[in-house]
């Protein structure tokens, strides 16, 4: 369906459901009910590493390829931020350097000899708001326990024994990328902060699109993050996102998603679910095994999907092959 088609629904939609207003409250009882609703724990067997990456079967990555039509492609990462905000509490270090000196002289060359080569050391604690990163299946637990019933048990320090990134690294994420940009959805830059996404929200755009999310999916979702930060700069991004309302948990287990990903971090923030801040992440990771693809740069995705008036790409990502790691900086890259 073309975009002008897709206004038009948006306009109606916009106009008499979509809610601007703060999300559903759901209750302790509800969200562990929901936990167990959308569980996928010995779905793959009581060893699986992978959980929702299951999904992905060498068909659907056949098919994938397939969607690639002008080999334009587009990157999902933010440059790698060095400068402290209230957002980016964490700054990226980076170091370069040029390789040289004593070291040449330690192997009996003249440095004024040798080759000129130069070194970078790079310093990261990835996992917040700033850095766009993948969210392994160990990153989260509940009640003491992982995906598939796994021990929380970080090795002291040394990564987990169970579920770590590397897994996950092993053959990376090839799959069909689908995006729903909510703000072009509703005509609207951005979703202001606190605004709930909720799966009647997602049916229609479906509906619109003509487009049905469908099993080993990267689903990713731009709520115009970037865009309100141009406009209006940095905001205290955790009191207040944009994002999934927990209950989504539902619509994505039906539609068996292998993956999710946002501007944001996918969840709307205040979450509406007591004292949890992000329970999405709580319910598909821990609950479904399913990574999740956080502080994307959806911008140029948008860009390129309303040129192309297409919504559907190839998607491939890979993290770093860390063992026992809760996750990784990384590129992802959508391809037309």
């Amino acid at each position: 369906m073309n975009n002008l088609c897709i206004g038009l629904v948006a306009l109606v939609w916009s106009a008499s459901i979509f809610s601007a207003g703060p999300p559903a409250k759901m209750s302790q009882e509800q969200f562990d009910a929901l936990m167990n609703e959308v569980s996928n724990w010995g779905r793959w067997g009581d060893k699986d590493q992978l959980g929702t990456l299951n999904i992905i079967t060498a068909e659907k990555k056949i098919a994938a390829a397939s969607l690639v039509k002008e080999g334009d492609s587009v990157s999902l990462a933010l440059p790698l931020n060095t400068v402290s905000d209230q957002v980016n509490q964490k700054p990226f270090e980076h170091e370069s350097f040029i390789f040289g000196g004593a070291e040449m002289e330690e192997l009996g060359i003249d440095p004024k000899d040798a080759a000129q080569a130069a070194g970078d050391v790079y310093k990261i604690d990835y996992h917040g708001f700033g850095h766009s990163h993948l969210d392994g299946i160990n990153h989260f637990a509940y009640k003491g326990k992982m995906y598939n019933g796994y021990r929380f048990d970080n090795q002291n320090g040394q990564g987990f024994s169970n579920l770590g990134i590397e897994n996950i690294a092993t053959n990376g994420v090839f799959t069909r990328g689908v995006l729903v940009d909510m703000p072009v959805f509703l005509g609207e830059k951005y979703l202001e902060p606190g605004v709930a996404i909720t799966s009647e929200d997602l049916d229609a755009w479906e509906k619109a699109s003509g487009i049905k999310v469908s099993a080993g999916d990267v689903l990713l979702v731009r709520t115009g993050r970037w865009q309100r930060v141009r406009e209006k700069g940095q905001w205290n991004f955790v009191g207040k996102a944009a994002g999934m309302h927990a209950s989504v948990a539902t619509w994505l287990k039906e539609r068996d998603v292998a993956a999710i990903g946002c501007d944001g971090v996918s969840d709307v923030m205040p979450s509406g679910v007591g004292v949890r801040v992000n329970p999405l992440h709580e319910l598909v990771i821990v609950g479904m095994g399913m990574p999740i693809f956080d502080n994307l740069d959806l911008e140029e995705l948008s860009r390129m999907a309303k040129l192309k008036d297409r919504s559907t790409f190839l998607f491939v990502a890979a993290p770093l092959k860390v063992v026992g790691g809760t996750g990784s900086p990384l590129n992802p890259i959508a391809v037309f």
